[in-house]
């Protein structure tokens, strides 16, 4: 397996990322859309999740596609942002066909980013117009570290990002990730500057640090409350996959969160992954090619994780120092 052409995951033909961002509030939003409607599954393994429209994803419901993912910041009041993608995904005539009209099924996820040193004392909620935005920015380029919902996203000891990385399999098949990186847990090995991914690196995309040895000792502490954390993500393939297949795809995928945040899945993270299958490469093998896009959305996962840390920029009034000010580039 190797990285895709642009190691993104617009490495999946006919997938598209949109992100807009408000540096006075210190967050921002990123959205995955296709050329056409796309399967996708979702598992959530964290203890504070905040979603929109996840429970039609479920095998069992009418809708088995969706027009685009949202990954915000903002908590609960993120939650609108998917609000104005659909309405700007109306607006091009897209969505599920009841009579004459479209309804684009847009689902979401929010992370915590209110106590980052941004000005929240907004008067009307900015993330429906950062949301539509963000639609209007879709591109196959994806910026990395503080950008998007990874903009005002934070962890630990270090700042958070926006990462995304792929890969491409023996079969043809494509997987990538991209991730919001808003942990209580920690990116880097006791207190860095080695990545916990480090052993699932490919070609120095993330400092090409090599991999540290684990010291008891230095066991991470989180210090972040209740609810002030969240790791948010995608994982998308073109690999022809029923909502069933994507739904075991972001659970196997769960594996590269806690291979790359420790600790991950707390109680007070939301932690949750989309999955996105767009259909266009049959799976030659619907068990062991089943399996083995698992363990590469899991990989992708990991590394995009710490390349979302590792891109990370400074900005006045951050609460946490970015990986570059405090290691520089390798």
């Amino acid at each position: 397996m190797q990285p895709g052409r642009r190691n993104l995951i617009t490495d999946v033909a006919g997938l598209k990322v949109g992100q807009a961002e408000d540096a006075t509030v210190k967050t921002g939003v990123s959205v995955l859309v296709g050329d056409a409607p796309f399967v996708a599954g979702v598992h959530v393994m964290g203890g504070a999740p905040g979603t929109r429209e996840t429970d039609l994803l479920s095998p069992d419901r009418l809708v088995q596609e969706v027009d685009a993912l949202v990954l915000s910041g903002g908590s609960a009041f993120g939650l609108d942002a998917a609000s104005g993608v659909a309405d700007g995904l109306r607006a091009m005539g897209r969505g599920f066909a009841v009579g004459g009209q479209r309804v684009p099924i847009v689902p979401g996820a929010i992370l915590f980013d209110l106590l980052n040193g941004g000005d929240k004392d907004w008067a009307d909620n900015p993330y429906k117009p950062l949301g539509r935005a963000a639609l209007a920015a879709a591109d196959a380029d994806v910026a990395l570290g503080s950008a998007g919902a990874g903009y005002g996203a934070t962890t630990a000891d270090l700042k958070g990002g926006l990462g995304s990385a792929s890969l491409v399999l023996d079969c043809g098949i494509t997987v990538g990730a991209l991730v919001a990186v808003n942990a209580l847990g920690s990116a880097v090995m006791g207190g860095g500057p080695k990545f916990w991914a480090a052993p699932w690196e490919i070609g120095g995309e993330f400092g090409g640090l090599g991999q540290g040895r684990h010291d008891p000792a230095t066991e991470p502490r989180p210090e972040a409350a209740l609810g002030e954390a969240t790791t948010i993500a995608i994982v998308a393939t073109d690999a022809a996959l029923t909502q069933a297949q994507a739904t075991r795809l972001a659970v196997a995928a769960h594996d590269g969160m806690a291979r790359a945040l420790v600790p991950s899945h707390t109680p007070f993270d939301g932690d949750l992954v989309f999955a996105a299958a767009t259909g266009a490469v049959p799976l030659p093998d619907a068990g062991f090619d089943a399996l083995r896009l698992g363990h590469a959305a899991a990989v992708c996962l990991a590394r995009a994780i710490a390349r979302g840390v590792y891109h990370a920029s400074p900005a006045p009034g951050d609460t946490r120092p970015c990986w570059q000010a405090r290691f520089g580039r390798a």
